[in-house]
């Protein structure tokens, strides 16, 4: 069962329009954060994306490592994560995985094949094809948007169903 749900935002930059949706206008930008979703449940400690430790071409603003931010967010250390789940491949959603050394990283298999330079060797790896329940209350899902095998996390909590989709829409 979900006993928490959290956004821990790591930091902020801006996007151009263009990037966003088709007929943006290239030199309207629109704020955006990084961040990743955090997820308590009885038994797990679990990540919805590991974030990233720099990314090149965005003027990161107000920068602290998701790990840091993970801590100061919620008390909970890096090496305390069970699972971290990646919804796509993308540098700001894989790179700072190696900060994650004892959980289990779940990932869907087309987007492992273009993640795995990023997951340390020794890491316990979960690839899956379709969808995978991490919990009763917890499934990933393959919908392939944003990638070729993007997914999006939906997430039972307090009667409510949430879905932490990685970049399939912004807010």
């Amino acid at each position: 069962m979900i006993k928490e749900i959290k956004l821990i935002k790591y930091a902020d930059s801006f996007l151009a329009q263009d990037q966003i949706f088709k007929g943006g206008k290239k030199e309207k930008l629109h704020p955006i954060i990084f961040g990743i979703y955090f997820i308590r449940t009885e038994e797990k400690l679990i990540l919805v994306d590991a974030g990233c430790e720099s990314m090149p071409g965005f003027d990161m603003r107000n920068f602290i490592s998701p790990a840091a931010a993970l801590t100061n967010a919620t008390g909970v250390l890096p090496e305390e994560i069970t699972d971290v789940i990646i919804t796509h491949s993308h540098h700001d959603h894989v790179h700072a995985v190696f900060r994650f050394k004892n959980a289990v990283i779940h990932i869907q298999s087309q987007e492992y094949a273009l993640a795995k330079n990023a997951i340390p060797e020794d890491f316990k790896l979960n690839v899956f094809d379709d969808s995978f329940s991490l919990e009763e209350d917890l499934k990933i899902v393959k919908i392939g948007g944003h990638s070729v095998g993007s997914c999006i996390v939906e997430a039972r909590f307090k009667d409510k169903t949430y879905i932490l989709c990685g970049d399939e829409c912004y807010s």
